[in-house]
């Protein structure tokens, strides 16, 4: 028996109807008392802390409308994502649009309320990459703030642990030394792959290398990196990891709707492959951020985006497995 229904395609087309996450339903569609929320996917609409490109606000709505063509089966993993979870989009977190500490507060307060705390996780559709730190803030206190913090991996071309930019400590360049500081993310269980492309300075490396942050670059992952990350992965046992991914870890020409590109980087296929090999991680909460629909043609960046999202709550579902 699915523990989420979706409209049948044959009988009511993807193409009509509300644009929710996958066409899975509203939470207040759902019957929470019987049947309890497992993944609440939700946007943040917000860009304010973009250093180059604005656009990403309008991220989550083009992710939905891609998402329509979603299917619900797992070939690789041998699963039916709606018969091991319910599944819910629960429409789009405040946001102050001319304040990144303003908007993360209102996001992460607002969140910490959605289904059941204990047990319902989150997975936020992006927006800019500083729109992580709230759903990690959240994610966090939900897991009942544990001592040690939480673990990391970390999809990127950029490391985002510069301290500020133009002043401002809260923009998409520094969600996680944010989230380091505030003892949301050990950075010794962190791990950043795709890392790739000329820095502003040799001196963006120094804070992640000082603090044990695991760093994979692109390059490295071609020689030798997806064992790299297996053995991480493995490492983690069962304690609670967050998954953050910035859709620019993806080569522009397979993803070319992001703010911040950086050539030389992951297929399609290849990053879905990457996210494969993580099977059995304890994954407690997610983002997928930066697509920006105006550099998007045919959709191609916010179809990819789709299937990340739902490619990672699969890794939960191998695990429940």
């Amino acid at each position: 028996m699915p523990r989420t229904t979706l409209p049948d395609p044959r009988q009511s087309p993807r193409f009509a109807g509300i644009a929710t996450f996958g066409r899975y339903p509203l939470i207040s569609h759902v019957d929470e008392a019987n049947t309890p929320v497992d993944w609440a996917i939700y946007g943040i609409p917000f860009d304010g802390g973009v250093t180059y490109r604005p656009g990403a606000r309008f991220g989550p709505r083009a992710i939905r409308d891609a998402s329509q063509y979603l299917k619900t089966h797992h070939i690789e993993h041998d699963i039916t994502l709606t018969d091991v979870f319910s599944l819910a989009d629960v429409g789009d977190a405040p946001v102050s649009p001319y304040s990144c500490s303003e908007t993360h507060k209102l996001a992460s307060d607002w969140a910490l309320s959605l289904g059941e705390p204990a047990t319902t996780k989150l997975l936020a559709l992006g927006g800019d990459h500083s729109t992580a730190l709230a759903n990690m803030r959240a994610t966090y206190q939900r897991r009942g703030a544990p001592k040690n913090g939480l673990a990391l991996l970390h999809f990127d071309s950029h490391l985002d642990t510069v301290d500020s930019v133009w002043g401002e400590r809260y923009g998409h360049a520094s969600p996680f030394i944010r989230a380091i500081e505030e003892g949301i993310i050990n950075p010794k269980r962190m791990i950043s792959v795709g890392i790739k492309g000329p820095l502003n300075h040799r001196d963006d490396l120094v804070y992640a290398q000082k603090h044990g942050v695991t760093i994979i670059t692109y390059d490295q992952w071609q020689a030798g990196g997806a064992t790299r990350l297996q053995e991480f992965a493995r490492s983690l046992g069962d304690q609670e990891t967050y998954l953050s991914f910035d859709i620019d870890v993806v080569d522009p020409a397979f993803a070319p709707g992001t703010g911040t590109y950086s050539v030389g980087g992951f297929t399609s296929a290849g990053i879905f492959g990457a996210l494969r090999s993580l099977a059995g991680v304890n994954i407690v909460g997610a983002d997928v951020v930066e697509v920006l629909p105006d550099r998007d043609p045919a959709g191609i960046t916010a179809l990819l985006a789709a299937h990340v999202a739902f490619e990672i709550m699969c890794l939960d579902a191998a695990r429940r497995k």
